[in-house]
């Protein structure tokens, strides 16, 4: 019997390779370019990476945070997602254990994290990956419909299920950010957090949309929060006290992907708990 300690250094490290990927994927698909065509190279002076460079987060500890040849640095970032990306893939294994849903769960947090990242830098959500991620999510739904099942009804059932979550994301995003414009009379949520939304029903269900939105804006709601309460600066004016604050752009994405991710290995249990309460 293999022991679980090389289980979950295996999880890691496949999750640090993975996150090696989504640095590449971060980085190019905003700037149009193809994933997997250079290979890994140094921004600055262009000479390719050498395989033992590319080794997650211990080939950047072993370069100093520089460039081999140029001595350029390399930001600190890169080794960072490595790592969140080996400790996500290890908490899944650790919450879900060894299974068909683990893999489903590791490609989810995959897409999740290329899209967090690129909607904190750019304030996009690119529908290659949104797009991509919705019909991931379907084809993982039926495919584990079947895997539980052992019948194509199971599968039929679980498509059928993805599609009502992806309509049904979708939708209320849709009603969402109307309601939310009309109300702030600005554009107050982009068009990828809506196809955003429906990838995660697609993945989760239609249940689980409602909680994600739930835990998405409390988490956003705070930090914009304390955003505001650590920028505002308070002066005496003719003894009263005149109040300025900063209202910088708070992408959406990345508190939507952190939700998802608390619904997918706990969200179940949430809803249980809170249908209980209610009868």
């Amino acid at each position: 019997m293999i022991p679980h300690w090389i289980y979950t250094l295996f999880s890691f490290f496949l999750g640090s390779c993975i996150g090696s990927f989504l640095n590449v994927v971060v980085y190019r698909v905003p700037a149009g370019q193809s994933i997997l065509y250079p290979p890994s190279r140094c921004p600055k002076c262009g000479h390719a990476l050498a395989p033992y460079d590319n080794i997650p987060v211990f080939g950047w500890l072993s370069l100093g945070g520089r460039c081999r040849y140029c001595k350029t640095s390399i930001a600190m970032r890169y080794p960072l997602v490595e790592a969140l990306t080996g400790f996500l893939f290890t908490l899944i294994l650790w919450r879900v254990g060894l299974s068909g849903l683990t893999l489903g769960y590791w490609c989810l947090v995959s897409w999740l994290l290329a899209l967090a990242l690129i909607d904190w830098d750019t304030l996009t959500l690119p529908d290659s990956l949104t797009r991509s991620g919705l019909v991931a999510g379907l084809v993982f739904q039926v495919t584990w419909g079947f895997w539980q099942t052992e019948h194509w009804s199971g599968a039929l059932r679980s498509g059928l299920e993805s599609v009502q979550g992806a309509v049904v994301g979708l939708w209320s995003f849709e009603l969402l950010a109307l309601v939310a414009t009309i109300v702030l009379r600005r554009p107050a949520m982009g068009r990828g957090d809506i196809k955003l939304a429906a990838m995660i029903g697609a993945w989760l269900g239609w249940a689980q949309v409602f909680v994600c939105l739930f835990i998405a804006s409390l988490l956003g709601s705070v930090l914009a929060g304390g955003w505001t309460v650590w920028k505002t600066q308070g002066k005496a004016q003719d003894g009263r006290v005149s109040f300025r604050a900063e209202s910088p752009q708070i992408p959406f994405g990345p508190f939507l992907a952190v939700a998802t991710l608390l619904c997918a290995l706990w969200g179940e249990q949430w809803l249980t708990g809170y249908l209980q309460w209610l009868s």
